[in-house]
Protein backbone atom coordinates (compact mmCIF):
# COMPACT_ATOMS: atom_id res chain seq x y z
CA UNK A 1 0.00 0.00 0.00
CA UNK A 2 1.44 2.98 -1.27
CA UNK A 3 0.99 6.14 2.17
CA UNK A 4 0.09 8.84 1.94
CA UNK A 5 1.84 11.73 0.45
CA UNK A 6 2.94 14.24 3.23
CA UNK A 7 2.10 18.01 1.99
CA UNK A 8 4.66 20.23 2.83
CA UNK A 9 4.62 23.99 3.24
CA UNK A 10 7.56 26.13 3.30
CA UNK A 11 6.77 29.60 5.25
CA UNK A 12 9.65 31.81 4.66
CA UNK A 13 9.89 35.20 6.99
CA UNK A 14 11.51 38.21 7.23
CA UNK A 15 12.49 39.39 11.06
CA UNK A 16 9.39 42.57 10.60
CA UNK A 17 7.50 41.86 13.97
CA UNK A 18 4.30 41.89 11.49
CA UNK A 19 6.05 39.22 9.28
CA UNK A 20 6.46 37.02 12.30
CA UNK A 21 3.06 37.61 13.46
CA UNK A 22 1.41 36.69 10.66
CA UNK A 23 3.67 33.31 10.09
CA UNK A 24 2.67 32.11 13.24
CA UNK A 25 -0.73 32.45 12.48
CA UNK A 26 -0.13 31.29 9.07
CA UNK A 27 1.45 28.53 10.15
CA UNK A 28 -1.60 27.19 12.95
CA UNK A 29 -4.10 28.01 10.55
CA UNK A 30 -2.11 25.56 7.90
CA UNK A 31 -1.53 22.92 10.30
CA UNK A 32 -5.17 22.79 11.15
CA UNK A 33 -6.02 21.76 7.59
CA UNK A 34 -3.49 19.24 7.47
CA UNK A 35 -0.23 20.82 6.32
CA UNK A 36 2.86 19.87 7.64
CA UNK A 37 5.29 23.31 8.32
CA UNK A 38 9.11 22.28 9.26
CA UNK A 39 11.17 24.48 11.18
CA UNK A 40 13.78 24.78 8.69
CA UNK A 41 13.30 25.09 4.83
CA UNK A 42 12.56 21.60 2.80
CA UNK A 43 13.49 20.48 -0.31
CA UNK A 44 10.66 18.26 -0.95
CA UNK A 45 7.75 20.93 0.01
CA UNK A 46 5.01 21.91 -2.54
CA UNK A 47 4.88 25.24 -1.88
CA UNK A 48 6.93 28.19 -0.56
CA UNK A 49 5.07 31.05 1.17
CA UNK A 50 7.00 34.10 1.05
CA UNK A 51 6.22 36.68 3.94
CA UNK A 52 7.30 40.06 4.17
CA UNK A 53 7.97 42.94 1.38
CA UNK A 54 9.20 42.55 -1.81
CA UNK A 55 13.19 42.09 -0.70
CA UNK A 56 11.82 39.46 1.49
CA UNK A 57 10.61 37.75 -1.85
CA UNK A 58 13.78 38.68 -4.00
CA UNK A 59 15.87 37.52 -0.57
CA UNK A 60 14.07 33.91 -0.48
CA UNK A 61 14.95 33.08 -4.36
CA UNK A 62 18.25 33.99 -4.60
CA UNK A 63 18.77 32.13 -0.94
CA UNK A 64 17.04 29.33 -2.43
CA UNK A 65 18.60 29.06 -5.28
CA UNK A 66 16.10 30.07 -7.72
CA UNK A 67 14.09 26.50 -6.57
CA UNK A 68 11.59 24.55 -8.77
CA UNK A 69 9.13 24.61 -6.08
CA UNK A 70 6.37 27.83 -6.84
CA UNK A 71 6.31 30.64 -4.60
CA UNK A 72 3.55 32.71 -3.20
CA UNK A 73 3.89 36.22 -1.19
CA UNK A 74 2.07 37.57 2.12
CA UNK A 75 2.93 41.18 1.96
CA UNK A 76 3.47 42.91 5.39
CA UNK A 77 5.42 45.25 3.21
CA UNK A 78 4.84 48.42 1.55
CA UNK A 79 4.82 48.28 -2.26
CA UNK A 80 3.94 44.73 -2.61
CA UNK A 81 4.12 43.71 -6.48
CA UNK A 82 5.59 40.13 -5.81
CA UNK A 83 3.54 39.92 -2.27
CA UNK A 84 0.04 39.18 -3.58
CA UNK A 85 -2.13 38.09 -0.65
CA UNK A 86 -2.66 40.71 2.34
CA UNK A 87 -2.48 39.31 5.88
CA UNK A 88 -6.15 39.76 6.58
CA UNK A 89 -7.11 37.50 3.66
CA UNK A 90 -5.00 34.14 5.01
CA UNK A 91 -8.21 32.39 5.09
CA UNK A 92 -9.74 33.06 1.54
CA UNK A 93 -6.34 32.26 0.09
CA UNK A 94 -5.92 28.73 1.95
CA UNK A 95 -9.51 27.90 1.31
CA UNK A 96 -8.44 28.87 -2.82
CA UNK A 97 -5.18 27.26 -2.28
CA UNK A 98 -6.67 23.81 -1.62
CA UNK A 99 -9.17 24.31 -3.88
CA UNK A 100 -6.67 24.61 -6.31
CA UNK A 101 -8.47 28.16 -7.60
CA UNK A 102 -5.42 29.77 -8.95
CA UNK A 103 -2.76 30.01 -11.93
CA UNK A 104 0.92 29.32 -11.98
CA UNK A 105 2.84 32.23 -13.51
CA UNK A 106 5.97 31.77 -14.99
CA UNK A 107 8.87 34.63 -13.75
CA UNK A 108 11.73 34.97 -16.37
CA UNK A 109 14.79 36.04 -15.17
CA UNK A 110 18.30 37.58 -16.60
CA UNK A 111 21.63 36.02 -16.27
CA UNK A 112 25.07 37.76 -16.75
CA UNK A 113 28.32 36.32 -17.44
CA UNK A 114 30.98 38.21 -16.08
CA UNK A 115 34.30 37.70 -17.59
CA UNK A 116 37.60 39.13 -16.17
CA UNK A 117 40.67 38.92 -17.71
CA UNK A 118 41.54 35.38 -15.21
CA UNK A 119 38.07 34.18 -15.21
CA UNK A 120 34.14 34.27 -15.89
CA UNK A 121 31.36 34.52 -13.03
CA UNK A 122 27.42 34.11 -13.61
CA UNK A 123 24.96 36.13 -11.79
CA UNK A 124 20.81 35.48 -12.20
CA UNK A 125 18.28 37.95 -11.59
CA UNK A 126 14.62 38.20 -11.04
CA UNK A 127 14.62 42.31 -11.46
CA UNK A 128 17.29 43.14 -12.82
CA UNK A 129 20.96 43.24 -13.19
CA UNK A 130 22.90 47.21 -12.98
CA UNK A 131 26.15 48.09 -13.88
CA UNK A 132 27.23 51.66 -12.25
CA UNK A 133 30.36 52.68 -11.39
CA UNK A 134 31.92 52.73 -8.06
CA UNK A 135 31.48 55.59 -5.79
CA UNK A 136 29.42 57.14 -8.07
CA UNK A 137 31.82 57.54 -10.83
CA UNK A 138 30.69 58.12 -14.49
CA UNK A 139 30.93 54.73 -16.32
CA UNK A 140 32.07 54.63 -20.23
CA UNK A 141 30.37 51.44 -21.84
CA UNK A 142 30.49 49.79 -25.41
CA UNK A 143 27.34 47.87 -26.09
CA UNK A 144 26.38 45.55 -28.28
CA UNK A 145 23.20 43.62 -29.13
CA UNK A 146 23.57 40.19 -30.76
CA UNK A 147 26.75 40.86 -32.07
CA UNK A 148 25.84 44.66 -33.46
CA UNK A 149 27.19 47.81 -31.84
CA UNK A 150 24.73 49.65 -30.17
CA UNK A 151 26.31 53.11 -28.86
CA UNK A 152 29.10 54.56 -27.10
CA UNK A 153 27.67 54.68 -23.62
CA UNK A 154 28.40 57.40 -20.75
CA UNK A 155 26.80 58.03 -17.82
CA UNK A 156 25.83 56.62 -14.40
CA UNK A 157 25.10 53.14 -15.65
CA UNK A 158 23.32 50.59 -17.16
CA UNK A 159 20.05 48.79 -15.90
CA UNK A 160 18.80 45.22 -18.02
CA UNK A 161 15.38 44.79 -16.39
CA UNK A 162 13.24 41.50 -16.81
CA UNK A 163 9.63 42.09 -17.69
CA UNK A 164 8.57 41.67 -13.97
CA UNK A 165 11.51 44.18 -12.72
CA UNK A 166 9.91 46.69 -15.32
CA UNK A 167 8.24 48.18 -12.30
CA UNK A 168 10.97 48.25 -10.13
CA UNK A 169 14.03 50.06 -10.89
CA UNK A 170 13.71 50.48 -14.51
CA UNK A 171 10.46 52.47 -14.33
CA UNK A 172 11.53 54.52 -11.49
CA UNK A 173 14.69 55.76 -13.59
CA UNK A 174 12.00 56.00 -17.18
CA UNK A 175 11.59 52.67 -18.50
CA UNK A 176 8.78 51.39 -19.61
CA UNK A 177 6.23 48.95 -17.97
CA UNK A 178 6.35 45.38 -19.89
CA UNK A 179 3.37 42.65 -19.04
CA UNK A 180 5.26 39.59 -17.14
CA UNK A 181 4.72 37.14 -19.69
CA UNK A 182 6.48 38.71 -22.51
CA UNK A 183 10.19 37.12 -23.30
CA UNK A 184 11.75 40.65 -23.04
CA UNK A 185 14.61 42.21 -21.62
CA UNK A 186 14.98 45.81 -21.28
CA UNK A 187 17.82 48.57 -21.85
CA UNK A 188 17.36 51.44 -19.96
CA UNK A 189 20.22 54.15 -19.39
CA UNK A 190 21.26 55.81 -15.98
CA UNK A 191 21.48 59.21 -16.46
CA UNK A 192 23.20 59.58 -19.86
CA UNK A 193 25.68 61.91 -21.27
CA UNK A 194 25.38 62.72 -25.03
CA UNK A 195 28.78 64.74 -26.64
CA UNK A 196 30.90 64.58 -29.63
CA UNK A 197 32.64 61.52 -27.59
CA UNK A 198 29.76 59.39 -26.26
CA UNK A 199 26.61 59.04 -27.97
CA UNK A 200 23.84 57.37 -25.47
CA UNK A 201 20.32 56.75 -26.44
CA UNK A 202 18.07 58.45 -23.92
CA UNK A 203 15.65 56.17 -23.22
CA UNK A 204 15.19 52.61 -23.11
CA UNK A 205 15.16 50.04 -25.75
CA UNK A 206 13.46 46.65 -25.13
CA UNK A 207 15.37 43.71 -26.50
CA UNK A 208 14.47 39.70 -27.30
CA UNK A 209 15.00 37.63 -24.53
CA UNK A 210 16.96 35.13 -26.84
CA UNK A 211 19.74 38.22 -27.82
CA UNK A 212 22.70 38.66 -26.14
CA UNK A 213 23.67 42.39 -24.90
CA UNK A 214 27.37 42.31 -24.59
CA UNK A 215 29.05 45.40 -22.57
CA UNK A 216 32.43 46.09 -22.68
CA UNK A 217 33.73 48.86 -20.49
CA UNK A 218 36.25 51.46 -21.34
CA UNK A 219 38.90 51.80 -18.65
CA UNK A 220 38.94 55.65 -17.97
CA UNK A 221 39.07 54.47 -14.65
CA UNK A 222 40.66 51.15 -13.41
CA UNK A 223 38.30 48.78 -12.18
CA UNK A 224 35.29 51.20 -11.39
CA UNK A 225 32.22 48.76 -12.59
CA UNK A 226 30.22 47.73 -10.24
CA UNK A 227 27.53 45.04 -10.80
CA UNK A 228 24.46 44.97 -8.92
CA UNK A 229 21.94 42.10 -9.12
CA UNK A 230 18.47 42.61 -7.31
CA UNK A 231 19.75 45.03 -5.24
CA UNK A 232 22.95 43.29 -3.96
CA UNK A 233 26.65 44.58 -4.91
CA UNK A 234 29.44 42.81 -6.74
CA UNK A 235 32.80 43.95 -7.44
CA UNK A 236 35.38 41.92 -9.73
CA UNK A 237 38.20 43.44 -10.68
CA UNK A 238 39.91 43.65 -14.50
CA UNK A 239 36.37 43.20 -16.19
CA UNK A 240 36.71 42.85 -19.81
CA UNK A 241 32.97 42.08 -20.85
CA UNK A 242 29.69 41.46 -19.56
CA UNK A 243 26.89 39.20 -21.41
CA UNK A 244 23.02 38.80 -20.64
CA UNK A 245 20.34 37.64 -21.79
CA UNK A 246 17.47 35.55 -20.76
CA UNK A 247 18.10 32.98 -18.36
CA UNK A 248 17.01 29.44 -19.24
CA UNK A 249 15.86 28.78 -15.90
CA UNK A 250 12.48 30.27 -14.45
CA UNK A 251 10.60 30.67 -11.30
CA UNK A 252 7.04 29.70 -10.46
CA UNK A 253 4.55 32.11 -8.53
CA UNK A 254 1.09 30.97 -8.02
CA UNK A 255 -1.78 33.83 -8.86
CA UNK A 256 -5.26 34.08 -7.37
CA UNK A 257 -6.55 37.10 -9.21
CA UNK A 258 -6.25 37.55 -12.77
CA UNK A 259 -6.87 41.25 -12.29
CA UNK A 260 -4.19 41.68 -9.55
CA UNK A 261 -1.61 42.62 -12.21
CA UNK A 262 -3.54 45.94 -13.66
CA UNK A 263 -5.12 46.45 -10.13
CA UNK A 264 -1.41 46.40 -8.86
CA UNK A 265 -0.62 48.93 -11.50
CA UNK A 266 -2.98 51.17 -10.58
CA UNK A 267 -3.12 50.90 -7.01
CA UNK A 268 0.42 51.51 -6.58
CA UNK A 269 1.56 53.84 -9.13
CA UNK A 270 -1.61 56.38 -9.90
Amino acid sequence: MVGKKEKIINIISNNNVESKKTSRLLGKKLRDRGFIIPDSYNNNAELNICVGGDGAFLRAVHRYKFTNIPFVGINTGHLGFFQEILPENIDDFIGKYIDKDYTVEEIFLVSAEICTRSNCFNLTGVNEIVIKGIQSKVVHLEIFIDGNHLERFSGDGIIISTPVGSTAYNFSSGGSIVYPSLKTLQITPLSPISSKAYRSLPNSAIIPGDITISIKPEYRYENSILIINDGMEYRYDNITNINLKMADKTISKLNFDKDMYWNNLKSKFL
